[in-house]
């Protein structure tokens, strides 16, 4: 079922790539508000922004599509295990991504606790979501 690894490491670079611009754009128009008001120290705060815009990011695309820009250029999506995706199992299957080392862990564990031929990030297994290829 999982077989797919390769693409959905292609698709979180993509949406990463994607991210980093978002971030830019983000930083070119707060930046001289900033050094205009002299600010400074809310800069202080970007990584908790770059946080919170990748939750938003993944939870609201994969709430209302099913899908991220990334996965959607790999052909994935999202499906819950009973057929309703919502926000809040985006959500939970997300929030290992506000950084990389719970990323890490997520997926460590979830492949410790897979049974063979299912493996799943762990909070994947708390959502009751899994990644499907679409045709």
């Amino acid at each position: 079922m999982q077989e797919f690894w390769g693409r959905r490491l292609a698709a979180l670079i993509i949406d990463a790539i994607f991210i980093t611009l978002l971030m830019w754009v983000l930083t070119a128009i707060i930046y001289p508000v900033l050094a205009w008001t002299n600010l400074y120290s809310v800069l202080n705060y970007w990584l908790v922004l770059l946080g919170v815009l990748i939750i938003l990011y993944f939870t609201l695309m994969e709430g209302k599509w099913f899908t991220t820009l990334g996965k959607g250029l790999m052909k994935l999506k999202v499906q819950a295990a009973d057929g309703d995706m919502n926000y809040k199992m985006a959500f939970l299957r997300n929030i290992s991504k506000f950084l990389w080392i719970p990323l890490v862990l997520d997926i460590i564990i979830g492949f410790a606790r897979s049974k063979e031929g299912t493996r799943q990030r762990y909070l994947d297994q708390v959502a009751r979501t899994t990644v499907i290829k679409v045709e």
